[in-house]
């Protein structure tokens, strides 16, 4: 403890050791400081920030309908071809010319077809690496594959082949697939575009075939056809790598459904686990997470420990609900120069802490050294070691009060900490009980402790536990009876405890009822009681804990009843409280799994003749 106050000593308050040197100062620095980062920084962020977003988002809608508008305007030119409308695959061959350059024009599709109303099929499909050639087993001299299904005028009977042709359109091989039960009229791409006479685009997907994130446009071809085509979407992951304009930037585009479409990094659009799946715009970084989640009402966000400036906007293209562009840059990293403007404000600061330095040095050296000593020991403290050398007093009045006060503090939380550790290092709950009681009485400095704990659901309280003189009793030779908590028949005390959390009161021989054998044990005519209630985690009463202290008449007793005493018993009680909670708990959790164990078994033996009682025995 801090050695006592010398008479010599005077103590005078903080504010009256800094004020007089630190107010010019921070107003000096704050006035020049505040002014110059302001008017810099509010210039920038105003005059960057919105103008690059807004190109950005420009760029990425004429990225998507360079994507979608000539693949729209090539079914269109397709759509009309004779050969559409083809019986058979003969005919529907001289199709492939046409689609075949089609596919060589247009990079980013993936392939071309037709479904017709009876179920026929016609794809064909560029083979432009070996990958594909592996999958569909195709030769190595393949470039296209063709793909046919036809159905006799019944729909009975299916014949679905693949013919793989060379880059001069020779036939070079085929296969039949006799399992093949591929229908296009159940692919919502065609049941879409025959009920619309317009183009329809689907919500972005993952091919099967190649695993690239794509799209579906079709359109009706005559009366019975619908021509669709496959369209890649990996250029506008690319697109967004452009506009990655600082190395923390996040840009995402992903559909209604929150799937990401496009994303700098290709190779985490798709997730391979079981099945191949679109990955979440929000799992992609915490900062997406945090911006699609809860999205802000400005421009601003702070996540993943770093303040972000936003931007989000709607685009057309993408399917029947469109896409979403979602943007974050780090402020830090966008708003450079109004960094090295703050780092400029920082100059101005310290050149003008060095002309006072001088005399903040002489001030705070004599200031410093008790505020440095305690921060060692709030150190130590948060670093739980309770055994830490007390600080010296100080000459400063709060500087001083705060040591004496960190003193107590530090006891206090050594005894809290030790009585927590013992009461949750015990799992047996009788044992538990005991030592709730002995901790307690010890602590509150009590001849007597009685706890008493709730009994199911209701409100009476039953008898637990009686310590006397620091040694277990018996309940029964006491006749300590259990009482409801809200009964207007309860004895006074226990009223009062009723409508409180805690209670302190004087308790004489004549008033005591079923506590007069204790008061006869402790030869004490008259006591101090304290009550206090025991509250689970969900601050419902579990029970109460009543200790005795001999009544002496003298100074001492009112120390024993002080309010901090009070308290430190309190918080210890609320964590005897959970304790005792937790191990009541437990014990009906395991009755509740004996029973549905038993249960079950029973169950099995009910329903089936052969097990003879066997599984209940187990």
């Amino acid at each position: 403890m801090p050695s006592p106050l010398r008479p010599d000593q005077r103590r005078f308050p903080l504010h009256v050791h800094i004020s007089v040197m630190f107010t010019c100062l921070m107003l000096l620095t704050g006035v020049l400081l505040g002014i110059f980062n302001y008017r810099q920084t509010t210039q920038i962020i105003l005059s960057s920030s919105e103008k690059l977003f807004n190109r950005i988002e420009q760029d990425v809608r004429l990225d998507l309908h360079a994507t979608y508008e000539p693949i729209r305007h090539l079914l269109s030119l397709l759509a009309d071809n004779p050969a559409a409308a083809a019986p058979d695959l003969e005919q529907r061959l001289a199709l492939l010319k046409p689609f075949s350059q089609s596919l060589k024009d247009n990079p980013n599709l993936a392939s071309l077809y037709l479904g017709y109303g009876n179920g026929d099929f016609f794809m064909v499909r560029p083979l432009r690496t070996p990958d594909l050639k592996t999958r569909f087993k195709a030769p190595d001299a393949a470039a296209y594959q063709v793909w046919s299904i036809e159905r006799n005028g019944s729909g009975s009977q299916m014949h679905s082949q693949s013919l793989f042709f060379d880059q001069d359109l020779n036939v070079i091989s085929r296969q039949e697939h006799p399992d093949e039960t591929y229908d296009p009229r159940t692919r919502a791409w065609f049941s879409s575009a025959r009920s619309d006479s317009d183009q329809t685009t689907t919500e972005p997907y993952i091919f099967f075939s190649t695993h690239n994130v794509g799209t579906t446009l079709a359109r009706r071809s005559g009366e019975n056809a619908v021509m669709g085509a496959d369209l890649t979407l990996a250029e506008l992951s690319s697109t967004l790598a452009k506009h990655v304009v600082t190395p923390g930037t996040e840009i995402v585009l992903f559909d209604a459904q929150g799937n990401a479409i496009a994303y700098p990094d290709s190779r985490r659009l798709i997730i391979d686990d079981q099945t191949a799946r679109l990955i979440k715009a929000a799992d992609l970084s915490p900062s997406l997470g945090a911006l699609l989640g809860n999205p802000p009402a400005g421009n601003r966000l702070e996540g993943a420990g770093r303040q972000w400036i936003v931007a989000r906007s709607r685009m057309q293209e993408g399917g029947p609900k469109g896409l979403q562009l979602a943007l974050l840059v780090p402020e830090d990293e966008l708003l450079v120069d109004a960094y090295r403007m703050r780092w400029q404000g920082a100059l101005i600061t310290l050149a003008t802490l060095l002309l006072c330095l001088p005399l903040g040095w002489l001030t705070s050296r004599i200031l410093v050294k008790p505020l440095r000593a305690l921060v060692q020991e709030a150190d130590a403290i948060r670093s739980f070691d309770f055994n830490f050398p007390a600080s010296r007093r100080s000459p400063v009045l709060e500087v001083d009060q705060l040591s004496v006060s960190m003193a107590r503090m530090k006891d206090t939380l050594a005894s809290f900490f030790q009585i927590t550790a013992s009461l949750s290092a015990e799992t047996r709950f009788t044992p538990l009980l005991e030592r709730v009681l002995f901790e307690t009485v010890k602590i509150g400095q009590a001849q007597a402790g009685l706890i008493y704990l709730r009994e199911n659901d209701g409100d009476r309280m039953e008898p637990h536990g009686l310590v006397i003189n620091g040694a277990p009793q018996p309940l029964p030779s006491f006749d300590v009876q259990g009482h409801e908590l809200h009964d207007q028949q309860s004895p006074a005390w226990l009223q009062q405890l009723s409508k409180a959390d805690n209670v302190v009161t004087n308790l004489g021989f004549e008033h005591a009822a079923d506590l007069q054998k204790v008061l006869l044990a402790l030869e004490c005519p008259r006591v101090h009681l304290i009550g206090i209630r025991l509250h689970n985690r969900h601050n419902e009463t579990v029970g109460l804990l009543i200790l005795l202290l001999a009544d002496s008449g003298q100074q001492s007793d009112l120390e024993k009843l002080s309010p901090d005493r009070i308290a430190f018993l309190q918080a210890v009680s609320g964590a005897a409280a959970v304790c005792i909670d937790s191990q009541r708990l437990q014990a009906r959790q395991k009755q509740l799994l004996d029973s549905f164990i038993q249960l079950l078994a029973g169950a099995i033996d009910a329903k089936s003749p052969y097990t003879g009682g066997h599984c209940q025995r187990v």
